[in-house]
């Protein structure tokens, strides 16, 4: 495979592998997704999380189901997993999905799950960041995506 343009959230693209089983399309995803100049990447199930499933939200530094359960470990080996894999790519410009406890960027779900917003980022992120990524989300896409088109 050539080097990627970016690295994208796989539910961008529109594979349905978020928590509900469903995708979340980003229109200019998809298209560069289908000609292969996007790679794309779903921490939540390289950490072997089902689909479907209940939803997750960031509660400080943990990860928890609505249920209660503590999700914290499969979110740190599927983000771990997904950044390995994006060193790999040889790419550095990834677009994640907004407010999500893996991919969010700026603002992450408070854990209360009642859609409260508050500044965070989610795991896979912070480590991209940690590492030198560029982020962006499907809200704030860059501009040189529409030349690629």
């Amino acid at each position: 495979m050539t080097k990627p343009y970016f690295i994208a959230s796989a539910c961008l693209a529109g594979l349905p592998c978020r928590y509900d089983g469903a995708s979340k399309p980003c229109q200019t995803v998809m298209e560069l997704y289908e000609t292969g100049k996007i790679l794309t990447v779903c921490p939540e199930s390289l950490g072997g999380l089902k689909i479907p499933r209940l939803p997750c939200e960031q509660k400080g530094t943990r990860v928890m189901c609505k249920n209660g359960e503590d999700m914290t470990e499969a979110f740190y080996l599927g983000a771990t997993k997904a950044l390995e894999i994006a060193l790999k790519s040889g790419c550095r410009r990834v677009i994640v999905k907004s407010r999500s406890p893996s991919c969010g960027y700026g603002q992450i779900y408070d854990g209360s799950f009642g859609h409260v917003l508050c500044a965070g980022n989610g795991i896979w992120t912070n480590m991209l960041l940690a590492n030198g990524f560029e982020i962006f989300t499907e809200e704030n896409l860059p501009p040189l995506m529409l030349n690629l088109q």
